[in-house]
């Protein structure tokens, strides 16, 4: 009898938890479809850069030129976003209509940062369920809604735009300074400070006023969307260039090194000076732009808001790198090399938020930081840390990059506020040339009036060719897409980049044939300028016996170690 009680008792017990806990396993389902749908969108990027990482390795065993990796990611991502856009889906999205309140201080400009939807307590839907108590739910801004109607997968295989700012940007931006040649770089620096700088606030103005004036002559509904600064926005976010698939040709066939140096130093450089020039554009709109019309105060205060952010993120980056080159040099952090290339990466990650959370540009301060740190703290690491993070931060590139490209063409069918405009989309591969050729043949004839030797005619063609776009002007474009006007410049960019990833990238082969570059001139001097994927130390040199030659990078260790020689094998 009293086993009967007890079993009675806690089968009461279990059955009243079970019906008070209902809300929550309906909560927990819910959850793990989320969490399922998350990893299928992660699993999905992970096979596309899995089988573009196989591609590639056949292409180089099949010497096949005339298609570079990040082409590669672009035409896979394309492929399947579209498969995901037209393959349907069960799993919609369900969703409630809410109004605001009459007399809401919100707009339609200054939308609220979170919706609190308030549940009231009401009766169980099932008799003899518990009542439901009272529930609010937060649900975050996430911009304006163009198709209620979507699925889910089509929602998760979008990213929050910032993660591309915070997370794929940095190691991309700082293997570039960490990895730059500074023999050829400085040995051309007038030349890449006058393209990456005056060339691309020349070219941003150029497009900007070009397209301004086109978008004047296009159907009213969208030329009443756009404003001149909104044009030279465009303009600020496509001149960047990202002449990465150039750049892998010119290492494989050995070009130039002044060449390499110009084109690899411009990109480097015009990728922190658009997204300042950037900033200072909104800053203009925002701050002294009250009436949609020109001021000259307004002018010189960005003008100065450029010189000033630029000059001060620069300085943070500096300034962390020494830090860093400090603090290995006088601690003896180098004695664990694990703990010493962990502390290299997160001061190096560290400028970049440093400089964000004082509102200058991390891009700026993680580029410098790491020029600092290649030229400081590189020499005062031991050999297992010098090794690590020089692989390290090339893997991070490698696959940043390829995710952005994958994620670009992935994101022309899942992104649900492109703006396919075919008239602003002709216009805007138009003005994107002639801004660049504005940007190269007007400056090289005045470099050229005191440059020794000049820069060839062959050579500055080449130079308008390498001018591909990528993951700068995509990272500017999807940065903001509320209006209408922020939605066509994403569409045209992602299609500029598209085109000019694929077509210019497969191309360079037959530029440089036809305008008669020369080709294959290795040499010691020459070895120098080439990236860090062809390039090995003086430790693995001397495994094998081999000589390591002097090529003009004999550093001295700081800590008196003797000098240290990069080759190439």
């Amino acid at each position: 009898m009293n086993r009967n009680v007890v079993f009675t008792f806690f089968l009461f017990c279990f059955v009243t938890i079970c019906r008070g806990s209902g809300t929550d396993i309906a909560l927990d389902a819910k959850a793990t479809l989320l969490h399922r749908i998350d990893s299928l969108n992660l699993l999905i990027y992970t096979c596309l850069l899995t089988l573009t990482v196989l591609t590639i390795w056949v292409f180089k065993h099949r010497r096949v030129s005339w298609l570079h990796e990040t082409g590669l990611a672009v035409i896979y991502g394309l492929i399947v976003g579209a498969i995901i856009r037209y393959a349907g889906s069960t799993n919609h999205i369900t969703h409630i209509n809410v109004n605001p309140e009459p007399g809401t201080t919100y707009n339609l400009s200054v939308p609220p940062d979170m919706l609190r939807f308030h549940f009231p307590a009401s009766l169980p839907i099932t008799p003899g369920d518990s009542p439901i108590a009272n529930k609010t739910y937060a649900y975050s801004f996430r911009g304006e809604i163009v198709n209620v109607e979507q699925n889910e997968i089509d929602l998760k295989a979008t990213f929050d735009p910032e993660i591309f700012f915070n997370i794929i940007l940095p190691p991309i931006i700082f293997h570039a300074g960490y990895c730059l040649k500074r023999k050829y770089f400085f040995r051309n620096l007038g030349a890449i400070l006058t393209f990456a700088m005056v060339g691309t606030a020349l070219s941003a103005l150029v497009i900007g006023a070009l397209m301004y004036g086109c978008v004047q002559l296009m159907p009213a509904s969208l030329a009443s969307s756009f404003t001149f600064l909104d044009t030279l926005y465009f303009g600020a976010l496509i001149s960047p260039t990202d002449p990465l698939t150039v750049l892998a040709i010119f290492s494989q066939l050995k070009v130039d090194v002044n060449l390499y140096a110009m084109i690899f130093g411009e990109s480097v450089l015009n990728d922190a000076v658009a997204l300042v020039l950037s900033g200072a554009i909104q800053n203009y709109e925002t701050r002294y732009s009250h009436d949609g019309g020109f001021e000259i105060s307004g002018f010189l205060g960005a003008i100065g808001d450029f010189i000033g952010i630029f000059s001060l993120s620069l300085l943070v980056g500096a300034l962390m790198g020494c830090l860093t080159a400090l603090m290995t040099k006088f601690t003896h952090v180098r004695d664990w090399p694990l703990l010493e290339s962990a502390l290299f990466v997160l001061m190096s990650y560290a400028a970049f938020l440093i400089a964000e959370v004082c509102e200058l540009t991390g891009v700026v301060a993680v580029l410098f930081c790491g020029i600092c740190q290649a030229h400081y703290t590189y020499n005062n690491l031991s050999s297992d840390s010098r090794n690590r993070t020089k692989q390290l931060f090339e893997l991070l590139n490698f696959l940043a990059e390829n995710f952005i490209f994958t994620y670009i063409g992935v994101s022309m069918f899942t992104f649900p506020k492109h703006h396919f405009d075919p008239w602003f989309i002709i216009a805007g591969f138009i003005t994107s040339m002639l801004g660049r050729a504005v940007n190269i043949y007007p400056l090289s004839f005045l470099l050229n009036l005191g440059r020794k030797p000049p820069i060839p005619v062959n050579f500055q063609h080449m130079l308008f060719f390498s001018g591909l776009r990528g993951a700068m002007s995509f990272a500017l474009a999807i940065r903001n897409t509320v209006s209408e006007a922020r939605q066509a410049m994403l569409t045209t960019t992602s299609l500029i980049v598209i085109a000019t990833v694929v077509l210019q990238g497969g191309a360079a082969t037959h530029a440089l044939d036809y305008l008669r570059i020369p080709t294959g001139e290795g040499s010691n001097e020459e070895s120098e300028a080439l990236p860090y994927r062809d390039v090995r130390s003086l430790y693995h040199a001397t495994d094998t016996g081999e000589s390591p030659p002097d090529i003009g990078l004999g550093l001295r260790n700081l800590d008196a170690q003797g000098p240290f020689y990069q080759i190439h094998s």
